[in-house]
């Protein structure tokens, strides 16, 4: 089974992005709720089966406890889990764009 981490630093006030909420899906599916940390980190204690899964994040509400007006108010990251591993997904934000990759 493979297990999964996120990391959301906001280029934009230059530091790690606290208390973004996200939730964990599989399909329809909950797996998992939280928030980032004070370091913008969340490790999910989940176990991944091989499959698709989606990592959606409030960005809105982090927004609004920043006071920043932002343009996308929810980022969704579709991925793959394909083999037994450890899964990285950094969210960089900014008011008028985010980036995703596969970390490590």
């Amino acid at each position: 089974m493979s297990s999964l981490s996120t990391h959301v630093l906001d280029t934009a006030l230059g530091r790690p992005a606290q208390g973004v909420p996200l939730q964990l899906f599989h399909g329809d599916v909950v797996l998992a709720t939280g928030a980032t940390n004070e370091d913008g980190r969340l490790a999910l204690t989940q176990t991944l089966a091989p499959g698709t899964y989606r990592l959606w994040f409030d960005v809105a509400s982090y927004a609004a406890a920043t006071g920043q007006d932002i343009f996308f108010p929810e980022v969704s990251v579709t991925f793959t889990v394909a083999d037994e591993r450890h899964y990285h997904v950094p969210l960089l934000l900014s008011p008028f764009a985010f980036s995703t990759y596969r970390g490590s």
